[in-house]
Parts: structure tokens; C-alpha cells; sequence
């Protein structure tokens, strides 16, 4: 993971990082497996649950291997017992926000190490052009 400001997204750069003269970093390569996130404990604070109701559903999710769901299952425990707790140390919570960093859960712990998450392509056509489509059509012109 890269230190310092959150890199541009890609598709903010004007030319490709590499045509930038930045180092290329080569990439060790392995087989994932598949994976599946384990049953979220029903006493969890409220707040905990939220967070891994959402991370089973959000992009990066399909990046989880295996050990990755069972460091959530972890970090999701831990926050519900701060949660819970009466007693609160801001080290304890500045420690399950780090290590969540590295889970990529927010949109800035993905574009540190260069994943970005786009809406799905949509099929149909813009409004725009079944307006003309539909313009040209009353003016007789054509389909």
C-alpha cells in the first residue's frame, strides 16, 4: 500500500502512469479460490452489522479470498465490542479503522493500491439518442 494523497483515478489521468516514466512494478501472480462470507454474529452491535452486511455486498468483495472474510469477521467483532463498551479508547478505535484500510473498504483505501470500482455497463441507449431516434421518426426521416 502507498503512503501519501490518494492517487487520481485512471480515468482522471490525462496519459497512462507508466507513460509518466513511473516505475512499473511486476506483479506475483497465484490462483484465487473461491470464497464465502461466514454468518455474522447475531449479538454484534448494531453498527458492526451494518458494516458487514455492507462489505458482503460492495465491490471490493470480489477481491475476498477466504482469509480476508475471516480478518472482517475479526475487525467487525472487535468494533462491536467497542461499540458495546462504556469504557472507549480512541487508540482501540484508531487501530480497527487502520487495519479496515487494509480490507479496502472505503473508496480511497481501493485507489491507494490502484482498484477502482465502475457502475455496471449499461445496455440501453442514452435518452438522448431515442429522443433524436424518436424526433426524426415524427419528421418522417427514417427510423
Amino acid at each position: 500500500m502507498t503512503r501519501g494523497p490518494v492517487p487520481n483515478r485512471s480515468d482522471d489521468l490525462a496519459r497512462p502512469r507508466e507513460r509518466k516514466g513511473s516505475d512499473i512494478v511486476s506483479v506475483t501472480k497465484g490462483l484465487s479460490r473461491p470464497a464465502s462470507a461466514p454468518m455474522p454474529d447475531p449479538q454484534w452491535h448494531p453498527i458492526a452489522r451494518q458494516l458487514w452486511d455492507a462489505l458482503a455486498v460492495s465491490g471490493q468483495a470480489d477481491f475476498y479470498e477466504q482469509s480476508d472474510w475471516a480478518m472482517a469477521f475479526s475487525l467487525c467483532d472487535d468494533l462491536s465490542h467497542y461499540k458495546n463498551s462504556t469504557k472507549r479508547s480512541g487508540q482501540m478505535l484508531q487501530t480497527i479503522y487502520s487495519a479496515m484500510e487494509r480490507l479496502l473498504v472505503t473508496e480511497g483505501d481501493r485507489r491507494r493500491v490502484r482498484i477502482e470500482l465502475h457502475e455496471p455497463e449499461d445496455d440501453t441507449e442514452p435518452a438522448s439518442v431515442l429522443a433524436i431516434a424518436a424526433y426524426k421518426r415524427d419528421l418522417g426521416l427514417g427510423a
